[in-house]
């Protein structure tokens, strides 16, 4: 199969009057078990340590807890108006509490709220309950979605993060599940941010400090135990770039805001994400053979993110990497080669170029053409080499 390499325009944006570089430090060491940071865009790793040791996660599960909540509600098996009956088990659950009442009925936006602000255990089970029958259950359906989501080091036996001896998850994981949050159900997103919640007449904060400290942190969830320690999965803006935090197993409420603060701090001060390609961009149009239209639109399916140290995005260049050999009939959405985004002599990001149209066979007459052109074609690119 030939190939050729070509070189694509990078949006306006990317193309910027060059500035001093940054220095980038080497990034904080942190009073923690493990943590990570994340572009929630791009999916680049900026700071990591023990990111994939397995730790129990406390509350943090409820991340996954609430992900398959909103996942349901997308699809339309359930609604918020839903009413979800309380059992005793619910009622019963230890720990934190949005204080529900067994024998009555709550809708399921105001479990999902009491799950993600004030971290109900007895919400959580109750969710569990009503979506798959019960813990176990719902537990195989948190571990599936784990395994699908690429959460190698996570393994759920509860919907609420209380001790169990195989319950175990990792910074990163946890990382990736706030990344699916984000990006996946938007519309539920704010939910997140809200400082505190209200039911049955009892007011109970949120317990994430930097909703109140930073204006650019809008999440997400809280955890604690004593086997786990403090853990925290954050999440901020700031001129359209968005990180995703996660530390486990720190020693106090404190010390999980103070940490998670300086890994955001380290991220917006030294990197930048920069939205190079939009969903749809057509990259070239190369010759296809025996097709009823002679050229084929070539792009990437999904908007691609690329985070970078700041004020290197002059030296930023597109590399495209196709078959210089497209034969008819090809479908929308083929892969026909790759794109490679370069950042000076490296290599910083790969993504699948497809074929955004499809193009069918052409005729009798039009592919007995192209065979001609294309024979010719071949002896001309021989005799230049």
């Amino acid at each position: 199969m030939a190939a050729v390499v070509m070189t694509a325009a990078l949006p306006v944006s990317a193309q910027v009057i060059s500035q001093p570089q940054t220095i980038i430090p080497a990034s904080p060491q942190l009073a923690a078990k493990s943590w990570i940071l994340m572009d929630a865009n791009s999916g680049h790793v900026l700071a990591q340590q023990n990111a994939d040791q397995r730790l129990p996660p406390a509350s943090l599960t409820k991340l996954m807890t609430a992900f398959l909540v909103e996942r349901e509600l997308n699809r339309g098996t359930i609604d918020f108006d839903d009413m979800v009956s309380v059992s005793e088990k619910a009622w019963r659950t230890g720990g934190s509490k949005m204080f529900i009442e067994v024998g009555t009925q709550v809708s399921v936006e105001d479990l999902l709220h009491g799950i993600i602000i004030v971290s109900g255990n007895d919400a959580s089970v109750a969710m569990a309950e009503h979506l798959a029958g019960g813990q176990g259950p719902f537990a195989d359906l948190m571990n599936q979605h784990a395994a699908r989501l690429g959460m190698d080091n996570t393994n759920f036996e509860n919907p609420t993060g209380l001790p169990g001896e195989n319950h175990y998850s990792s910074a990163r994981d946890m990382a990736l599940l706030a990344q699916h949050i984000i990006n996946d159900y938007p519309e539920h997103y704010a939910t997140y941010s809200e400082r505190t919640f209200s039911f049955g007449g009892i007011d109970q904060p949120n317990r994430n400090r930097l909703l109140w400290r930073d204006p650019s942190v809008d999440g997400l969830k809280t955890g604690w135990t004593s086997e786990a320690g403090y853990g925290l999965v954050a999440s901020a803006k700031r001129d359209g770039m968005r990180l995703i935090s996660v530390v486990m197993g720190t020693d106090s409420e404190e010390a999980r805001a103070q940490e998670t603060q300086k890994l955001l701090s380290y991220g917006f001060r030294f990197y930048e994400t920069m939205n190079l390609y939009e969903r749809g961009a057509v990259l070239a149009t190369p010759r296809i053979w025996g097709g009823e239209h002679n050229e084929v639109r070539i792009g990437v399916d999904e908007e691609v993110y690329m985070t970078l140290p700041r004020n290197r995005n002059d030296e930023l260049r597109a590399r495209l990497n196709m078959n210089n050999d497209l034969n008819a009939p090809i479908s929308m959405g083929d892969d026909v080669g790759t794109l490679e985004v370069v950042l000076g002599d490296e290599v910083v990001g790969e993504r699948r170029l497809v074929a955004l149209e499809s193009v069918e066979e052409g005729g009798l007459f039009k592919r007995l053409i192209d065979q001609v052109r294309r024979f010719f074609s071949g002896l001309l690119s021989n005799f230049l080499d």
